[in-house]
Formats: structure tokens, sequence, C-alpha cells
């Protein structure tokens, strides 16, 4: 990828869902482009799909036209494996709700996408610890979920995010569960991780002070992508 290659990029991108009533179009040909260093908002209303974006930026769906670029590759037509495979090393998710596996500790949740992904064990767990140190989890590395706070578990669901050392963040609503004191210091961590490692980074967020402390904000009007 050369310097100037966003590192994610949707053109034109159309996403239909078959209903009883027929199909139902979400997206009617997005485009979006995210640049390395930059953190964008995602504001918009319910059901105008947000999620759907996410899903297709992160490879978990697939679009019914146009294309996703990932470090200038297109990824649309791509094996599952390969596109696995991209997931692993490249992009990093996090969700509303952690989805922490429950019976392994806070540290083991970080360290198992990194063996997936091929790094040595004993790497894995010296960069779960430090990150999970960044996220002020000292103490805490052998707890597991049930045991930590929702705050601490969400910490921990973006220091998974991050184990692979990806160019790609993606969030849906990843504060949207926690109470407001607790969603504003998580998500100021947030902000300073992606930041300090330079990533490209697309937020979705229903809370407009969040927002305004991103670089900029779109939405989706029309199943089209719009700067707010």
């Amino acid at each position: 990828m050369s310097d100037t290659t966003p590192p994610l990029r949707l053109a034109t991108v159309e996403r239909r869902y078959r209903t009883e009533a027929g199909e139902l179009p979400v997206l009617r040909g997005a485009d979006l482009v995210l640049r390395a260093g930059e953190i964008v908002a995602l504001v918009a209303p319910s059901g105008t799909g947000k999620s759907t974006l996410l899903h297709l930026a992160g490879l978990l769906e697939r679009p019914d036209g146009g294309e996703v670029f990932v470090e200038g590759r297109a990824a649309g037509t791509l094996s599952d494996d390969a596109r696995t495979a991209i997931r692993r090393t490249t992009i990093g998710f996090v969700y509303q709700f952690h989805h922490l596996l429950p019976e392994f500790t806070a540290e083991e949740n970080v360290v198992l996408p990194q063996l997936a992904a091929g790094t040595a064990r004993a790497a894995a767990r010296e960069r779960a610890r430090g990150l999970l140190a960044n996220f002020g989890l000292n103490g805490r590395e052998h707890h597991r979920p049930g045991r930590l706070s929702g705050g601490e578990q969400q910490r921990v669901a973006i220091a998974r995010a991050l184990a692979n050392a990806p160019r790609i963040l993606l969030a849906d609503e990843p504060t949207g569960n926690l109470d407001v004191g607790t969603a504003g210091l998580v998500f100021e961590e947030l902000l300073q991780a992606v930041r300090g490692q330079g990533l490209a980074a697309l937020i979705a967020t229903h809370n407009p002070e969040l927002a305004a402390r991103m670089d900029r904000t779109v939405t989706l009007r029309d199943g089209r992508v719009a700067e707010a």
C-alpha cells in the first residue's frame, strides 16, 4: 500500500435485505474514504444503516453492489478465508456489547485473537498485558469478565480489538451500554489509543458530544454517506 492509499474506501456500496414484503434497500451507493490517523464519527438515526455500513466496512457482510477496498485491495469478491485473514490482521471491531468470552480471563481474551493470527504465545501475553495496562487494568488481567465492571469489560474489548495492531478500527456505539460518566472516560481512552497508533477509525455514536471530539462527522441520508 502506498502512502496515499487510504486504509478503507467504500465505493458506491449497495446493500439490500429480503423481507416478507420484498427487498428493502438500506444502502444505495454509499461512498466513504477513511484515511490513516483520521477518526470519523458516524451519526445517524436508528434504522438508517449505520450497523450495516460498519459490517460491510469490516467485511462481516458482502455488498450487493459497489466495492469495499481495504488498503487498496478490492475485498467484495475475495474468498471467505481471505476476508477472515484481513479482519484478523487489518481490522479491529468494537461492539456496543463487549462479547468477551466469559470462561477466559481479561488477558486471555486479548491473547486469543493474537494466537489466531499466528503470534507466539509469549509475545501475545506481553502485548495483552501492555494494552490492558494502557487502559488502567493493572491487577485485573486475571479476572474473568463476570468479575469486571461494565467499563472494565469494554476496556478489555477495546484492547482485544487493538491486539493485532490493526490499521482500521470500526466501533458500533462502543460506549452506548455504559453510564454517562464511564462512557466519557472509556471514550477518551479509546481516542487516545487510536490517535497514538495512527489508525483510521470509524465510530458510530448517538452522542453529539462524543462526535464533536472526533475529526469529522458523517451521516446517512437516503442510503448514502453525507457530511453531517
